[in-house]
């Protein structure tokens, strides 16, 4: 089993690219997937990342990223909407399972960054528990309104980052695992097409990001 308090940020992030450039590359591994790593991750799990994701259908991270069982603890909302719930399981994995790294994944062609849009140039609002995702992730899309985007890469983008943003002001357990180095958030956007994951932010690793057009 990988032994993640043994993983720095940067290794588990390594870690991580390494898998997505093997799915890319036509070549996976399918590590741990087999009854053996079934019997060993049984009485206790050690995930090297916190995945947090969109629900969409096409962004399975143990696939994307070429990993098996007990490597990824992943959290899934659409939009990548952040609740109670999402930061009471973002902060288990970093707490008491001792992730050295949290990953937000968006996306190109998200649903929900596209109503959201729709909604606020329309001024509505959607029907039953969809309004709450988009009343959720409005605050990016009018970000990414006032700073003249109009591509929807940027707007993708902008929510990536403020979701990051969002994790590190409302968890102080991670803001504090973050500033004492045990583990970093990185931002990444996803590829529908090529399959690939690019860095958008990150907090607590020393890496060059793209800057915020």
């Amino acid at each position: 089993m990988t032994d993640a308090a043994h993983l720095t940020p940067t290794e588990a992030f390594e870690m991580l690219l390494a898998g997505n450039g093997r799915f890319v590359g036509g070549g996976p591994e399918h590590p741990n997937q087999d009854a053996a790593r079934r019997a060993q991750t049984a009485p206790a799990q050690a995930p090297f990342a916190v995945m947090f994701g969109c629900s969409d259908s096409r962004l399975a991270a143990e696939i994307i990223f070429d990993q098996g069982l007990g490597d990824l603890f992943v959290v899934r909302t659409a939009g990548h909407v952040l609740g109670p719930e999402v930061l009471g399981s973002i902060e288990y994995g970093v707490s008491l399972l001792g992730t050295p790294l949290v990953v937000v994944l968006g996306h190109d062609s998200c649903g929900a960054v596209a109503a959201t849009r729709e909604a606020v140039a329309a001024g509505a609002t959607g029907e039953g528990f969809v309004r709450d995702v988009i009343e959720r992730v409005t605050p990016s899309v009018l970000a990414a309104n006032a700073a003249g985007h109009t591509d929807n890469a940027h707007f993708i983008n902008e929510h990536i980052r403020h979701t990051v943003a969002l994790l590190m002001e409302r968890s102080r357990i991670l803001s504090g695992a973050v500033a004492a180095g045990r583990t970093a958030v990185v931002g990444l956007s996803y590829r529908l097409v090529d399959g690939t994951a690019h860095l958008v932010t990150t907090r607590g690793l020393d890496l060059p990001t793209p800057a915020a057009a």
